[in-house]
């Protein structure tokens, strides 16, 4: 193969106050982008790596990584389908039984799901005769979407497409996103477009991973390319403020290991009160040390020593000629597996449930991804869960490897065998 190609960007600041980038947060090597998935051909050329440096704004305490890669090129076809996991799925069906009666939501109402992907959301709201809109920028995925009837937008998000909906009469009742924010180069521009779309009396959900949980439970490897920003709660209500929204409850969720749902609203609507809830999450996270930039800065020895600790299991396990696969091909466990620099000499190939990346190879690391019924074929002694965030469907599904005295391997937050 040919050797690699690094790319540097210039100079940035901070894409939500602008302030010069001074601190590193932690650095996680070169990498390539963790959704480019190869083609045996593609094997042979040049593979593109960009540093995977995490910087900590010390004014608004913003985690964020440059901009390397123009959004059109990371999700113009883009291979992550939502409805592959029966876990999210069930947790969409559940968020719609929710928000339904809490918001009065009926057929006389319009929802709006930014990043919609292939419909495993709005299909729930839709089946209740409820009016719909996605907006989606995957032109793949979202053909998926359109083919179940659910109405779709394929373009990117912000200031320009919220002022062409407003111009069709496109006003939400609800606005939801379910992992956007993190995807969005221009935080600014995204946040400014909910607030033009949105109703007076309407409300915007919003679920993104909660940075707590990346520092304290060492989620290292849900950093990667495609996720511009990590956001604290301080930090979000800080930039939804900025424009104009207030975030007047929050929810702690343990989806993508864990994560928080924000309820906001026009800061001119009094009808919503804000909730205990959103206190108490500020004062955790002050007393935890999120407004002080030293607390950030301990991060990057953690992230070194779950480094060595993966590695000691996997270089034991090979000395006892242990055979180890993987279950999953997500771009967190890409992260880990470049940064780690884990290849087909530990992992012997891994397994995924969507058709659309099985017989293509890990980016950087080229380990090849199978159907998961090749796990069953060649009867390894353990596999290696990369999307541990749904470790327990994993588990439930793959169970029969215990018929052979196979084991599972959770590399996060701490690497565990069950």
């Amino acid at each position: 193969m040919e050797s690699m190609e690094v790319k540097q960007p210039g100079e940035k600041n901070c894409r939500f106050c602008n302030s010069r980038l001074r601190h590193i947060f932690v650095s996680l090597g070169d990498s390539p982008l963790s959704n480019k998935y190869l083609s045996k051909e593609q094997l042979q050329g040049r593979e593109a790596f960009y540093p995977l440096d995490v910087y900590i704004c010390d004014d608004c305490f913003l985690v964020q990584l440059r901009e390397f890669e123009a959004p059109a090129d990371i999700f113009g076809d883009y291979p992550y389908f939502s409805s592959y996991s029966d876990t999210w799925l069930k947790h969409a069906q559940d968020y719609v039984e929710k928000i339904v009666p809490l918001l009065d939501i009926d057929k006389n109402s319009f929802v709006i799901e930014v990043a919609s992907n292939d419909g495993y959301l709005l299909q729930y709201f839709a089946a209740k005769g409820i009016p719909v809109l996605g907006i989606e920028p995957a032109r793949n995925v979202a053909e998926i979407a359109i083919k179940k009837n659910i109405p779709t937008e394929t373009s990117f998000f912000g200031v320009e497409l919220a002022n062409r909906l407003v111009c069709e009469s496109k006003f939400a009742d609800l606005i939801l996103g379910n992992n956007v924010l993190a995807h969005v180069p221009d935080i600014n521009d995204f946040v400014a477009g909910l607030k033009i779309i949105l109703k007076p009396n309407g409300v915007i959900t919003m679920e993104f991973p909660h940075l707590m949980n990346l520092i304290e439970k060492v989620q290292f490897d849900t950093i990667y390319h495609e996720h511009f920003s990590y956001f604290s709660f301080l930090t979000v209500k800080k930039i939804f403020q900025f424009h104009g929204l207030t975030i007047f409850d929050v929810e702690e969720l343990t989806t993508h290991g864990g994560s928080l749902r924000i309820y906001a609203c026009h800061a001119d609507n009094r009808s919503s009160k804000i909730s205990p809830r959103v206190r108490e999450l500020e004062q955790r996270e002050v007393k935890a040390g999120y407004t002080s930039i030293g607390f950030y800065l301990e991060f990057k020895d953690k992230v070194k020593q779950a480094k060595r600790d993966i590695l000691d299991f996997l270089i034991s396990a090979k000395k006892e000629n242990k055979v180890i696969v993987g279950y999953g091909a997500p771009a967190k466990g890409n992260t880990l597996l470049n940064y780690c620099g884990i290849g087909d000499d530990f992992i012997d190939y891994t397994v995924d449930r969507s058709p659309h990346k099985q017989g293509r190879y890990l980016p950087g690391t080229h380990i090849f991804i199978d159907k998961p019924e090749k796990i069953r074929e060649t009867k390894p002694d353990y596999v290696f869960i990369l999307p541990w965030n749904i470790k327990d469907e994993i588990i439930e599904q793959m169970s029969f490897i215990r018929e052979w005295g196979g084991k599972f391997v959770i590399p996060i937050p701490k690497i565990s065998i069950a």
